[in-house]
């Protein structure tokens, strides 16, 4: 991550994650951005003034690693290739910095609501022979709970920030990594961000305003699919064949500036 960025979100005001819990969204309109480093700079430099970063013992960026679960088919990654708007996924995310792990399901309603449902596991347990855990996801999931192993990981560092009206929450995601638990096989984002802005629907955003400026569109991005897309090529993947060949194409124009 480029020091510039850096200097310019440590400059931000303090959010503390106790103090996040304000930030309500009742009406919570999700979109995702991608977008480069040199983006990201132009951005941050036009919200900077009015946005909270959130720190956690000190740190603005903090580390995340995720592991995803699914079918030896790849059931839950081939029924969102094939956009069926019901669709669930499973996964264990660990908060590095707060030494946190949760066993989480993402499920997707037809109104293209999500919503998530996670219990607090140990770190490196087997979710699926844990009692506690096996019987949360066989709760929550549709799938046989035997079924699910490990598929990807991801591995992205984070940074969180807040308008000081609390009205939005947005979400940086850089330094990506993929790691592929059954092709052995390692893929990168490079100087790639992905961003989720997370919004009051009904409140004016700045945020929204510096990314009109600076011709900025929303882009639908799964990191589970788009990361087991490129280290497995010979799965399933015509719908994401676009999506990778504009992460390329973008990480071929970051890697020159």
């Amino acid at each position: 991550m480029r020091p510039e960025i850096l200097d310019i979100v440590n400059s931000m005001k303090p959010i503390t994650l106790g103090e996040m819990k304000d930030v309500k969204l009742m009406n919570r309109v999700d979109t995702k951005y991608l977008v480069t480093s040199n983006e990201l700079l132009a951005i941050l430099k036009g919200i900077h003034e009015h946005y909270y970063a959130q720190e956690v013992e000190g740190n603005r960026l903090s580390p995340y690693s995720t592991v995803y679960y699914d079918t030896p088919e790849l059931t839950m990654y081939t029924i969102h290739h094939d956009r069926h708007l019901v669709r669930d996924k499973v996964r264990v995310r660990t908060y590095v910095d707060s030494h946190l792990t949760f066993c989480e399901v993402k499920h997707k309603t037809n109104k293209g609501r999500t919503k998530k449902k996670r219990i607090e596991v140990q770190p490196g347990i087997d979710i699926t022979k844990d009692p506690d855990t096996a019987a949360f996801l066989a709760e929550k999931q549709p799938y046989p709970v035997e079924s699910l192993s490990p598929n990807l990981e991801t591995a992205f560092d984070r940074f969180t920030l807040v308008n000081y009206e609390k009205t939005e929450r947005l979400t940086i995601d850089c330094n990506l990594v993929f790691n592929n638990f059954v092709s052995g096989t390692t893929a990168s984002m490079d100087d790639l961000v992905i961003m989720e802005l997370k919004q009051d629907g009904r409140a004016r955003s700045l945020l929204k305003e510096v990314l009109f400026d600076l011709r900025i569109k929303p882009y639908k991005i799964s990191k589970y699919c788009i990361g087991t897309a490129m280290t497995r090529p010979e799965v399933k993947q015509n719908r994401f064949k676009k999506k990778i060949r504009r992460i390329n194409k973008l990480k071929s124009i970051s890697n020159i500036a």
